[in-house]
């Protein structure tokens, strides 16, 4: 097994207990390695290192930042194949897709580097003679994050990349999960020559996360996870009256109108629904389909998802992966199952095969009624359920009767109910006609129990400041 170290003050270092976290492959469910899980003491130094880092770092010419965040992208750029490899093994995605992933995270450092000349602050008229007040941007400190499994990568570097360009230190921690290839773009930190304790990333359990995300000096924690996660991250805020920046569970109503491209319906839904094993925070997961062309489109999703092969990518890329792990695909499993015994049809998968991995057929559900289980829920696999409707205000009502509002889809051609959709979807997205890829320049941040907060973006960057108001007279 390769081992792995903690990335802590700008260097890897030796375990400080014997305990490590095991590590699975989910196409074969075999452990192919150990990381190491560290210790109060381990994240309570982290912390501190990034503390002293961010005291030099917050006072540098914001270009001088970019310079840096480039010089990270580059390095990033150069590792990629090895990032790639790490999380292909970890996740179960092909090796093409895993590496993309790393090169993607190198755009987006890039992106968030042309930021350095322009995180701007108001002059702002005051009511007093001979007084200017001033509105100043500021950085908030060290900055805990908190990375999900799905894409470890990407997510690293969207919250990475905001809070160092803004004059922050982080402390990561990275999904036990998919922990890896975390530790190999660590490696491309250490050869960008960045300040010491800037970056830090750590393997630990849930109670060692709680005292890295309470120790004083952590003024914000982001977070993209469940729900229930972000209750957590809430009660850790409370400690120090943290900044919490929380992207949570999703559950994206797609209405299909009468004048849409079925064909193109279809085969976007299959693609998306099937992209990762439906383990994406804005997959399709409801679909209202106007009555007049519901037969038709549950037709040709059966035949799609009937026909969407799935297995060990690392041999054929073209396959559906598998979930990230066993637990997680006996609780999807669990969930269709309450929907057939609901009244749910199964058009298609809804079994678990036989087999090593923890793979799960593309599942389609018919017949499906709102208050249903896996309408209500979060499923986060490949697993779709399908509801009529008669009229847009009430596919409009159905989309918006949720507890969730993170990404939300329409196709339709009819400028006047893309209108009224852009005005009235509780969601804080809206695609039309395509299926939701989170632009960067874009703000990505959901409504309701999606999340407080968001990425990406101007919105996203400043997500990592602070304000200082100052009354100047003179």
């Amino acid at each position: 097994m390769a081992q792995h170290r903690n990335f802590i003050g700008g260097r890897f270092v030796e375990p400080s207990a014997s305990v490590g976290i095991d590590v699975r492959n989910p196409a074969d469910g075999a452990v192919f390695t150990s990381v190491p899980a560290a210790s109060d003491a381990d994240v309570i130094g982290a912390v501190k290192a990034a503390r002293d880092a961010q005291k030099a770092w917050r006072v540098l010419p914001a270009i001088q930042r970019g310079d840096a965040l480039r010089r990270l992208a580059d390095a990033v750029e150069r590792h990629a194949p090895a990032i790639g490899a790490a999380l292909a093994r970890e996740s179960g995605k092909s090796l093409a897709d895993a590496t993309a992933e790393a090169i993607y995270g190198v755009e987006l450092m890039r992106y968030h580097a042309e930021w350095a000349r322009r995180v701007e602050g108001e002059v702002i008229e005051s009511d007093t003679p001979n007084e200017t007040l001033m509105l100043k941007r500021e950085p908030i400190g060290v900055v805990a994050c908190l990375i999900p499994f799905n894409f470890p990568i990407y997510t690293l570097v969207r919250k990475i990349a905001p809070a160092l360009i803004t004059g922050n230190a982080v402390v990561v921690r990275p999904s036990n999960t998919t922990p890896t290839s975390a530790f190999a773009f660590a490696q491309a930190v250490l050869e960008a020559d960045l300040p010491a304790g800037l970056i830090n990333i750590m393997t630990m359990s849930h109670e060692v996360a709680r005292t890295m995300c309470t120790e004083p000096s952590v003024g914000m924690i982001t977070l993209t996870g469940s729900v229930s996660a972000g209750q957590m991250v809430l009660d850790y805020c409370k400690v120090n009256i943290a900044k919490p920046s929380l992207e949570l569970g999703g559950k994206t109503p797609v209405i299909v109108e009468p004048d849409a491209d079925l064909d193109l319906v279809a085969r976007s839904i299959i693609s998306a629904k099937t992209a990762h094993c439906g383990q994406v925070c804005t997959s399709a997961e409801r679909l209202y389909v106007h009555a007049s062309v519901h037969d038709a489109l549950v037709e040709k999703l059966r035949t799609g998802f009937a026909a969407r092969r799935f297995g060990n990518r690392s041999g054929d890329p073209d396959l559906m992966g598998p979930l990230a792990n066993a637990v997680a695909r006996d609780r999807i499993h669990a969930m269709v199952e309450r929907a057939r015994e609901e009244g749910a049809a199964v058009e298609a998968g809804g079994m678990v095969p036989d087999g090593p991995g923890y793979f799960y057929p593309p599942t389609l559900l018919s017949g499906c009624r709102q208050d249903m289980e896996i309408v209500r829920e979060e499923v986060f696999g490949p697993v779709l359920a399908v509801i009529p409707y008669e009229t847009f205000d009430e596919a409009l009502a159905l989309a918006s009767d949720h507890q969730f509002g993170l990404a939300s889809v329409l196709f339709s051609e009819n400028y006047r109910k893309v209108m009224q959709a852009a005005n009235e979807i509780e969601a804080g997205e809206l695609y039309i006609n395509r299926f939701p890829a989170d632009p960067y320049q874009g703000y990505h941040a959901g409504w309701k129990k999606s999340g407080l907060g968001g990425d990406d973006g101007k919105h996203g960057m400043l997500e990592f400041t602070q304000t200082r108001l100052v009354i100047l007279k003179h």
